[in-house]
């Protein structure tokens, strides 16, 4: 019995003891693994912490110097430069000086005062802008117990009980200070007068310019030497865009606000949320607006020391530099071709409310723009007429463009099964009732797809749209169309770019009018670009989309980006790459039917016959349309006139270049005289072969 009682006690003796040994080795592993894992830790911080201090020392030590550094920038730096499409320079900087204050903490009237004498001595300073108010400020400041004795006690009681305001209590000052008391005031004291004007114009904090136009070098040359004589006074250089072309393609390129300026009202809030200051230059309209990102430069930024004087900490430098799709030598003289053909025309008879003719120079291929003008004519005073730029109304000035569209309106055509390839016809007057008669410009005959193009049918365009409308025509019947058949029209249209936006890349783009009736006349209207308005720029896409099978592209201006260097356009960072829009829903037999009958346009006996050398393989369309205009600026349109438009490309079989011109308003009939001016051809002709004398290949 205790042998048998004696072995399970062994036994669990045995197993505790065993247990215990486990547990035992288990924590010791553990406790290893534990050191090992805190051994790993701490040789990370000691890495860490040599990296940081030891490695990084110098890093780190900027850092933490940066932040106990106060740093501010410095005035704007010049922008990018902006060149043509063959690297010719068209937009610069150029280097001005200036003579400025900015006013120091504590500064007292005093003092102002007599740095505006002394400033006097050194510079000189027209002082025709001084006005009666400014001079009486000054007199104020430099007088002001005498001043203040001119309110009667009375009045100053007022003031306490708050029946007269400071306002008022100030302009009673104005209103008593007498012209014997500014009779005194010599020259000498006017000009300072006006520079203390000027040094305390506008913000308090903001830097004022006393002097940056004429400043001679040793005007320049005194105030800088005398600098500790003037407190609050700087002198430094600044920059002006200047235009070696001088007023070519100027409206465009855009402007540049000054320092004076700074940012507008209108853009405050758009420039501030990008990070600007107040008194930043910044561009303010078209190319300086649309690239201010790329063409702004990067401020001098400079760090304050505990003296008060200012250390450069980190150089500024040029925006980038762009490159343009624009010619500027073929620009140029097409914007000397407008200005000589407008004036022209301006002497023809019944030209008394056509004032202006468009231009654009494209490559249908890639959206590319060689040459975009506009010019009108403004009467003087005298009766006579001067030219001034209007190329901004290609984009915001639609236009009644006529037959011009008709490529457009036969693709719809072909596209409903309303017309037929080779169909013909006989031009045949429309006679809807109660409606006026509608016919061609004369009677053309038996038709078909090709010569209505040529010859510019407008009856064939109408019997395409009754058949688009579902219409059952009876001559002097009444007519009922499908009114679907507009958003037919003009879903086609915009497909060539007709009604829609370019997608051009500046900051303003009209859309046009759409006409809101559905009546069977205005569709017939519509099919001859008689009924909606669209601007050149459209127009041009549209001839584009043509002449490029069907692919509307995306027009555009700027071709590459470079970074500045001292060695000109050496570091190009981007290049535009043309956009497709879209592709005309047709197929490729419609659209060569319309450019064949382009190509016929041109031929003798076509309605584009003469208006560009056939040599040069051309094809287009012309277009003649009826406009209404406001003839006495009382807001009724009760003037009709007639507006010509061409659209074309060359050569018509390999297409490199489109030209559009446009010359609304050019004929009202006036007594008996039916004479109408040709001046578009003219443009055309002239533009054209301007053209193919710059690019012979």
């Amino acid at each position: 019995m205790r042998k048998l009682f004696y072995r399970p006690i062994n036994r669990r003796i045995y197993d505790i003891v065993s247990s215990r040994k486990d547990i035992s080795e288990t924590i010791e592993k553990r406790y290893n693994i534990l050191l090992i894992f805190i051994v790993l830790v701490l040789l990370v911080v000691i890495a860490t912490l040599f990296y940081v201090q030891i490695v990084q020392n110098e890093v780190y030590q900027e850092k933490v110097a940066t932040l106990n550094q106060n740093i501010i920038e410095g005035t704007s730096a010049p922008r990018g430069r902006i060149y043509d499409r063959n690297h010719r320079l068209i937009v610069d900087n150029a280097p001005t000086k200036i003579i400025y204050y900015k006013r120091k903490s504590g500064t007292t009237v005093k003092e102002e005062l007599n740095i505006a004498y002394k400033l006097g001595e050194l510079i000189q300073v027209d002082f025709n802008k001084l006005s009666t108010k400014m001079l009486k400020t000054f007199y104020m400041k430099q007088h002001p117990k005498e001043v203040d004795k001119k309110i009667t006690k009375k009045e100053w009681q007022k003031l306490e009980e708050r029946k007269l305001t400071e306002d008022e209590i100030e302009d009673m000052k104005y209103e008593r200070i007498t012209e014997e008391e500014l009779a005194t005031y010599t020259d000498v004291d006017k000009e300072a007068a006006y520079i203390y004007y000027l040094m305390n114009n506008g913000y308090s904090y903001a830097e004022k310019t006393i002097k940056k136009e004429n400043i001679t070098d040793e005007e320049y040359a005194l105030v800088s030497e005398n600098l500790k004589n003037l407190p609050g006074i700087g002198t430094r250089l600044d920059w002006d865009r200047s235009y070696p072309y001088g007023d070519v393609f100027r409206s465009i390129l855009g402007s540049v606000s000054t320092t004076e300026t700074g940012i507008p009202l209108e853009l405050k809030d758009y420039y501030l949320n990008k990070g600007y200051s107040l008194n930043d230059r910044v561009g303010l309209s078209y190319l300086e607006y649309q690239y201010e990102d790329i063409l702004k430069g990067e401020k001098n930024l400079y760090q304050v020391n505990t003296n008060g004087e200012n250390t450069l900490y980190k150089a500024g430098k040029r925006g980038n530099d762009i490159v343009l799709t624009i010619d500027i030598e073929l620009q140029k003289a097409v914007e000397e071709i407008l200005t000589t053909e407008v004036l022209k025309a301006k002497s023809e008879p019944n030209t008394d409310y056509y004032n202006r003719s468009f231009v654009l120079i494209t490559d249908p291929k890639t959206g590319e723009i060689l040459a975009m003008a506009g010019k009108q004519a403004v009467q003087k005073d005298d009766g006579s007429y001067e030219i001034v730029d209007y190329t901004p109304g290609i984009l915001t000035s639609p236009v009644v463009m006529g037959s011009v569209v008709k490529g457009a309106s036969q693709i719809v055509g072909y596209n409903t099964g309303a017309l037929k390839v080779g169909e013909t016809r006989y031009d045949t007057c429309i006679k809807v009732a109660a409606t006026p008669i509608k016919c061609s410009w004369k009677y053309l005959g038996r038709l078909n797809d090709i010569t209505a193009l040529k010859y510019s049918s407008n009856t064939y365009q109408f019997y395409t749209a009754i058949k688009v409308g579902h219409g059952n025509y009876q001559y002097n019947k009444p007519l009922s169309i499908d009114s679907e058949a507009f958003n037919t029209y003009r879903n086609t249209f915009a497909e060539f770019g007709l009604g829609v936006k370019t997608g051009i890349d500046l900051p303003v783009e009209s859309l046009g009018y759409k006409g809101t009736s559905t009546l069977a006349g205005h569709l017939f209207d519509f099919s001859i670009g008689q009924y909606d308005t669209y601007t050149p720029i459209q127009l041009a896409q549209y001839i584009g989309t043509i002449a490029n099978n069907g692919a509307r592209m995306q027009p555009y201006l700027l071709k590459e980006i470079y970074q500045p260097t001292k060695n000109g356009l050496t570091k190009k960072t981007s290049e535009t790459s043309p956009k497709k829009l879209n592709q005309v829903n047709t197929t490729q037999e419609y659209l060569d039917r319309v450019k064949l009958g382009f190509q016929e346009v041109m031929k003798t006996g076509g309605t584009g016959t003469g208006y560009i050398n056939l040599n040069y393989k051309p094809a287009g369309k012309t277009g003649t349309s009826e406009s209404f205009v406001d003839s006495d600026g009382d807001g009724v349109i009760d003037k009709e006139t007639v507006t010509n438009t061409f659209a074309g490309y060359a050569p018509y079989d390999n297409p490199k270049v489109a030209f559009t011109v446009i010359s609304p308003d050019i004929y009202y009939q006036k007594n008996w005289s039916t004479y109408q001016t040709t001046v578009n051809k003219r443009i055309t002709t002239a533009v054209t072969n301007k053209y193919f004398e710059l690019y012979p290949n």
